[in-house]
């Protein structure tokens, strides 16, 4: 990580007077994967500078390496260097025109409307830059961005949106889409059919499934993260159930169990100590966990044991 920051920060350069990003520090060259956009002029082209993807991933890695010196207490000069170029990114920033998240530095038109990429939403997944509970309007504007590019696309492009989807609580949405992946993209033997085979398909699906029970991406204010219960819970599986064995962030075990599309009950186990940051809907509660420390909650987040 502290070698990959150390290129991407000597790669860098700070964007001129009159652009989009002016002053701010981009990529350059760069290119949002496989699609296209015009130019003014009616130019097609690929490359230009500051692609949304390329500021998604710079600013995940910058900000897990900064967690990281804190966690570690190390690398303190490092650290404030990598604090430094976080502020200095651009924004993900939403289209005037479109009310969508913005793919290039530049509002351009897009080649392919319904392109089969969603690299411009790395920040909703598997980034955390993006949240329904942190930023609102950007997780409406990506909203827009899915719906915009449709439902369509090969195995492994689905297993993306499912995942986006679930990000955004709209299990119904997330469902849909699983259906469709397992009943359209998958192969007899269950390989995810591209074609031939990418097993991109087949465990982004598994760990969609698992996002819809359980997500742990959400950061908190002490640099732990939020472990959301039933957060993208589709209808069709609404009734009753239950999961054992969810890993969570934070080295946690989850096991929990719904009626009626409502947590009924959920026991965590920690397997390292520390604060527990748990979230329901609306409901939000904080425990403080020994190594080994086992705790159940009923539906209202209150100690049911422990």
């Amino acid at each position: 990580m502290k070698g990959a920051a150390r290129f991407i920060m000597d790669f860098l350069v700070e964007a001129p007077a009159g652009t989009a990003c002016a002053g701010k520090l981009v990529t350059n060259p760069s290119y949002s994967p496989e699609n296209a956009f015009i130019l003014p002029n009616g130019e097609r082209t690929v490359f230009t500078y500051g692609a949304t993807m390329d500021l998604e991933i710079i600013h995940n890695l910058l900000t897990n390496c900064i967690q990281a010196c804190r966690i570690l207490k190390t690398d303190e000069e490092f650290r404030a260097e990598c604090e430094k170029t976080l502020k200095r990114l651009p924004p993900v920033r939403i289209s005037r025109t479109t009310g969508r998240i913005l793919e290039w530095a530049e509002d351009y038109a897009e080649v392919e409307p319904h392109h089969r990429h969603t690299s411009h939403l790395f920040g909703l997944h598997p980034g955390n830059q993006i949240t329904v509970v942190g930023t609102p309007a950007l997780a409406d504007a990506a909203r827009k961005t899915l719906l915009a590019r449709g439902d369509d696309g090969t195995g492994w492009g689905l297993a993306w949106k499912i995942n986006m989807w679930n990000r955004l609580h709209d299990g119904d949405h997330a469902y849909k889409l699983l259906s469709v992946l397992l009943s359209g993209k998958t192969l007899p033997n269950l390989f995810d059919d591209h074609p031939p085979f990418q097993i991109d398909g087949n465990f982004g699906a598994t760990a969609a499934i698992a996002e819809m029970l359980v997500q742990s991406h959400l950061p908190t204010s002490d640099g732990s993260f939020d472990v959301q219960l039933l957060p993208s819970l589709p209808s069709a599986l609404s009734a009753s159930g239950s999961v054992k064995g969810l890993r969570a962030r934070g080295g946690f075990t989850v096991d929990l169990s719904w009626q009626n599309g409502k947590l009924t009950a959920a026991r965590i186990q920690s397997l390292t100590g520390g604060k527990l940051h748990l979230r329901s809907g609306a409901k939000t509660a904080v425990y403080k966990l020994a190594k080994g420390e086992t705790i159940t909650v009923n539906g209202e987040l209150k100690v049911a044991s422990r």
